[in-house]
């Protein structure tokens, strides 16, 4: 992309399917940070929902940015079961071998946070620091159902202002003060076009996991926040979140008493981390990283 900071890339995982990612370098007049930031997306989303987050860091940080196979320009998984958190933490680790990094300070949305938490347990060295953006170790059972009332539903608009105005009536509640403006950029970041439509930029079959988890046995995941608590790590909260719940919120506190915390005002499930509060939060986070 001309003009941009960032290089796009892909590698082949152990079971053939190409994984997309995106590389923001940092400023070529100095060397970047290390070890770099690595930005994993929520359950429907992509990476461009880091572009402006990559755009703000890679002047001092080299930052990293992957599709989970199933969305964006990663294939599309033949076998749906594949579609879960081990799966896609093995892909990340696969991308940081290839990148030969050996650490990264993860930044995770939603799903993102659910794979970073699985790391810290199957492969803690190569996590530096960790942002967690609106997901904890409980998942609030209203959240849920509000994903998955919308989650795989497809879909085709014949416009991008179409496709924007559906995405409200599912979102409006997480962006209560988004204009016409946010939703159709909202638009663009979700979707793409395909035979002249608008769609999803996802695989439906990621809910067929999603929907059949109800039926599986539930995890403990407070082991894995407690693992991943033993790293520098943030927090951060959407005010309105129906996935994260304040109570919640305040039992990590209570249980990661080294660790930041962030509340984005007026905002639900997930921050985009461009609001300033969740500025001003992550960048003393990563401030106190460098001392």
């Amino acid at each position: 992309m001309t003009g941009s900071r960032y290089r796009d890339g892909s590698l082949v995982v152990r079971d053939g399917l190409r994984i997309h990612y995106r590389d923001y370098p940092g400023a070529a007049d100095r060397p970047p940070i290390r070890p770099p930031i690595l930005c994993l997306h929520g359950l429907t989303r992509n990476l461009r929902d880091f572009a402006a987050f990559g755009e703000r860091y890679s002047p001092g940080f080299r930052v990293i940015a992957l599709d989970f196979r199933g969305r964006g320009e990663s294939d599309y998984d033949p076998l749906p079961a594949r579609y879960n958190p081990l799966t896609y933490a093995s892909d990340v680790l696969e991308l940081l071998d290839a990148l030969k990094l050996n650490q990264a300070v993860f930044v995770g949305t939603s799903l993102g946070g659910l794979v970073t938490m699985t790391l810290s347990v199957t492969a803690p060295q190569r996590i530096a620091a960790a942002i967690l953006n609106d997901v904890g170790p409980e998942l609030n059972q209203a959240g849920l159902d509000r994903i998955q009332g919308y989650v795989g539903k497809g879909g085709e608009f014949a416009s991008w202002e179409e496709a924007a105005r559906a995405i409200a009536v599912n979102q409006s509640v997480a962006h209560p003060n988004y204009g016409e403006s946010e939703w159709l950029a909202t638009a663009r970041r979700n979707c793409r076009e395909r035979d002249g439509k608008i769609v999803f930029d996802y695989d439906p079959a990621i809910a067929d996991v999603f929907k059949n988890a109800g039926a599986t046995p539930k995890i403990d995941m407070w082991p894995l926040f407690a693992a991943l608590a033993q790293k520098p790590l943030l927090v951060v909260r959407g005010e309105l979140s129906e996935l994260l719940s304040a109570g919640t919120f305040e039992k990590m506190k209570s249980s990661a008493a080294d660790a930041h915390f962030a509340i984005v005002p007026d905002v639900g499930h997930a921050p985009m981390l461009d609001e300033p509060e969740a500025v001003a939060a992550i960048d003393a986070f990563l401030g106190s990283l460098r001392k």
